[in-house]
């Protein structure tokens, strides 16, 4: 080939690069402002038009996404003329917008594309099934019982996919749900429709599935008896009017189950009956291969009770354990047999590991109900929790309790003054006015908002116990406080002070701090970047457990995956310690003060997308819609209840094993790129 020919041929090549780089460019124009108004909480009409008109599949879907987690009713006509679009992503994601608006408006156009042609693919009729059962209501229930009923006329060919699907979300009905429909759907012969019948009627606890969930308690499949056997507890024995025995006695059989999901099910559940004469089979659970079996084995003979479960927990004691193991031991013992439980409790009293301080309080609280010696340790955070344990289902506070809160609610710790002010709610009294007043205004340094919601919430109780009281209230604190610049702080009076809201306004639309630019580079790295940039691999380095790779996804939330990748470059997570892990359910982390309250400063939105949580996944913690910052967690078994409720940023890909050896206080070593 000569060079002319070369040339020639190059040259279409170059014009088709930049054809293309115009066309990205012109996306990531189209989707900034989409980006902007969703981040801020702000219906921009006009900007969510273009970007549902734009020539690009990838806008349009993003877009459709940013409709439906803006949740305003005007996005279901927005959404409807997508479910005809010609590219599937942008359907898919238009059925699951609709689904998270939940306006009853969609149910018509959504069963009109399962029953009319031109016929929709599966992953849009499966979405459209998981839309009708996340909105509800009396049309989409009958709808969905007639699928299952073999009544409603379908344009979509593969009935036993939808009949999958329905069966798995069927519990989102709640009453309405196709109870008679999903009984026989927990024997069939497909695993996916057996699973899902099984899920629901877990969740539902219908009395009439007793023997079907005591059936599934056998299935071959370890997930299926998980479910159910979870399900089997002591006070839905009492509903479906069962006997005890024969639910506890299939409970005990399962704790020696082959899979250990199964057995953390079986003990949890064994632990409902409160009956000691389980504890003798259930002891050997204290040796079990996998640390989290362990730990459940403590926590159920601890509710068991008995001399058998008492010696039991007393050589665990002293055993070689790990701190979760030992913690759950220690509690468990206390209950059980408190003059055995008294050397340890003292030890772990004096400790010099703060952990081992709270889990000392929290026992010796449970025992004596008093905490009031526990009040003045050198930790805040074991304040915080003594406090929390010594009140915790006092209905009204003794003058004791009512006192030792009024003299934390100074603390220079947030979370000792949130649950001091959360004391005071629960009596208000006038006197407490100026020190809640105080209370709030010390807040502004927190880098978490609960001390100052709880705060308000004591000042809002003393409003609504007499008149005098709220005029009072609403003259010496409401009119002197400035606006909160804490969005979540504004949303938490627009649900629970109306006269505080009503001088603040909305908790939205939101200033993000951020410029239309950070946006745009946003699109462009997450959105519309090679796969290696738009999904970054990180490692989380456990100690004494190995290594986790994870994959984040930031096509499905960009926000969120820079903010974690914020977090990793500053080593915000080097060294914390997994501060909670409940055994096959999460594992949880990016607390630096390891008590649960803690996080970087700031929120993030969420942003719910249609990854499920199936496989072990990352999620954002939360304390309610758009709380995440930098606590987030991995789920240990598959969990459909969190699906379009908590964003999923990420993926655990490889070297999944130690995932399931962390323990509740393990350390991270590094979480790196």
């Amino acid at each position: 080939m000569t060079l002319r020919s070369m040339l020639c041929c190059a040259v279409p090549l170059v014009l088709s690069a930049v054809s293309l780089e115009g066309q990205t460019a012109g996306a990531v124009e189209t989707l900034a402002p989409v980006l902007a108004a969703e981040d801020a909480r702000r219906w921009d009409l006009p900007a969510l038009r273009a970007g549902l008109a734009s020539p690009d599949s990838t806008v349009r879907a993003t877009t459709a996404m940013s409709v439906g987690r803006l949740g305003h009713a005007q996005g279901v006509e927005l959404l409807v003329p997508l479910l005809v679009d010609p590219d599937t992503t942008v359907r898919v994601a238009a059925v699951f917008a609709l689904g998270l608006i939940g306006d009853t408006a969609a149910i018509g156009p959504l069963t009109d594309r399962l029953r009319n042609p031109p016929a929709l693919d599966a992953p849009s009729a499966e979405e459209t099934i998981t839309a009708l059962s996340r909105i509800g209501g009396r049309g989409a229930a009958d709808f969905l019982t007639a699928i299952l009923q073999r009544r409603a006329p379908l344009g979509f060919p593969n009935r036993d996919d939808l009949v999958a699907r329905i069966a798995l979300e069927a519990w989102r009905l709640g009453p309405l749900a196709p109870v008679a429909e999903l009984l026989p759907l927990s024997a069939d012969s497909s695993d996916a429709i057996r699973y899902g019948a099984v899920y629901s009627l877990a969740r539902l606890h219908p009395a009439s599935a007793g023997n079907r969930l005591i059936a599934a308690a056998q299935d071959d499949d370890a997930v299926v008896r998980a479910l159910a056997i979870r399900a089997l507890t002591r006070s839905y024995a009492d509903s479906a009017r069962l006997a005890p025995a024969t639910l506890a006695d299939i409970a005990a059989r399962a704790a020696d189950d082959p899979d250990a999901g199964v057995r953390v099910n079986a003990l949890r559940t064994l632990a409902t009956f409160r009956d000691p004469r389980y504890a003798e089979r259930i002891a050997p659970r204290l040796g079990d291969p996998q640390p989290n079996v362990r730990v459940q084995a403590a926590t159920t003979l601890g509710q068991l009770g008995g001399s058998a479960a008492a010696d039991a927990l007393a050589r665990i004691l002293v055993a070689r354990e790990g701190f979760a193991v030992r913690s759950e031991a220690l509690l468990g013992l206390a209950r059980v047999d408190s003059a055995r439980a008294a050397a340890p409790l003292a030890s772990w009293a004096s400790s010099t590991d703060w952990r081992e301080r709270a889990v000392a309080a929290e026992a010796i609280i449970a025992r004596t109900h008093d905490g009031g010696r526990f009040l003045g340790d050198r930790d805040p955070r074991v304040v915080a929790s003594a406090l929390q344990n010594w009140t915790a289902g006092a209905g009204r506070p003794t003058p004791a309790m009512i006192a030792a809160a009024r003299s934390l609610l100074s603390s220079a710790d947030a979370a000792v003054r949130s649950v001091a002010a959360d004391v005071l709610a629960r009596a208000p009294d006038p006197a407490d006015i100026a020190a809640l007043r105080a209370a709030v205004r010390a807040s502004a340094r927190d880098s978490f908002p609960e001390a100052a919601e709880s705060a308000l919430g004591a000042l809002a109780a003393i409003a609504g116990s007499s008149e005098p009281a709220r005029v009072q209230v609403e003259r010496d604190v409401l009119a002197g406080l400035p606006r909160p610049t804490d969005y979540l702080v504004r949303r938490w009076a627009e649900a629970n002070w109306p006269a505080a809201a009503r001088r603040w306004g909305p908790g939205y639309p939101i200033t993000t701090g951020r410029t239309l630019q950070d946006y745009r580079d946003l699109a462009r790295r997450y959105v519309f970047g090679t796969y290696e940039a738009t999904h970054p691999h990180v490692t989380i380095e456990s100690a004494d457990r190995g290594s986790i790779e994870l994959e984040l996804l930031g096509p499905d939330a960009p926000l969120t995956v820079a903010n974690f990748l914020g977090l990793v470059d500053r080593h915000y997570f080097d060294g914390n310690r997994w501060h909670r892990v409940v055994p096959n359910f999460v594992i949880q982390d990016g607390d630096r003060r390891g008590d649960g309250w803690g996080g970087p400063g700031g929120a993030i939105r969420d942003e719910i997308n249609r990854v499920r949580y199936d496989v072990p996944v990352l999620g954002m913690a939360l304390s309610g819609p758009d709380t995440g910052a930098g606590q987030w967690f991995i789920n240990l078994s598959a969990q459909p209840h969190l699906d379009g409720v908590y964003t999923v940023f990420g993926r655990v890909t490889g070297n999944i094993g130690p995932l399931y050896r962390i323990t509740q206080g393990d350390v991270i070593r590094t979480i790196r790129r």
